[in-house]
């Protein structure tokens, strides 16, 4: 039987959003997903100084915090996000890559609810930090 660490990796890998941004599955399990995103010029939301655009930024986290719900002993293979609020702290550091870390930390019969911050290369700085609920889909 394949575990659901297994699964969420190969359902991340497998959205061409995630592609096109260049999202790279580099922890899971357990209620735990981290995901690396390098420096890409494509994504850059300011000229003037290089800085990463934020959707680029929410998108990862959104991401990885329903790649930590897939990964949770208790909850379903699938997820999509009800509601996902992200602050920024500060932009990311032009020409570095960002990775985001999620935790699932409560599951209800229908809603799973994450924790998420994303670091450049700085970890004692978040880029920014966000916390969201994501469905719960039960088997029929």
């Amino acid at each position: 039987m394949v575990d659901k660490a297994t699964i969420a990796r190969h359902f991340i890998e497998a959205i061409p959003h995630s592609k096109a941004l260049g999202m790279v599955l580099t922890e899971i399990g357990d209620g735990i997903a981290e995901i690396m995103m390098d420096y890409n010029p494509a994504m850059i939301g300011d000229p003037q100084t290089g800085v990463i655009h934020g959707g680029a930024v929410s998108a990862l986290m959104d991401t990885c915090g329903g790649a930590a719900v897939m990964s949770h002993p208790d909850a379903p293979a699938g997820t999509a996000t009800i509601d996902l609020r992200i602050d920024y702290m500060r932009g990311a550091t032009p020409g570095q890559a960002i990775r985001a870390r999620a935790e699932c930390y409560h599951i209800t019969r229908s809603v799973a609810f994450v924790r998420a911050t994303a670091f450049d290369e700085d970890a004692d700085k978040p880029v920014a930090t966000a916390s969201g609920a994501f469905t719960v889909e039960r088997a029929k």
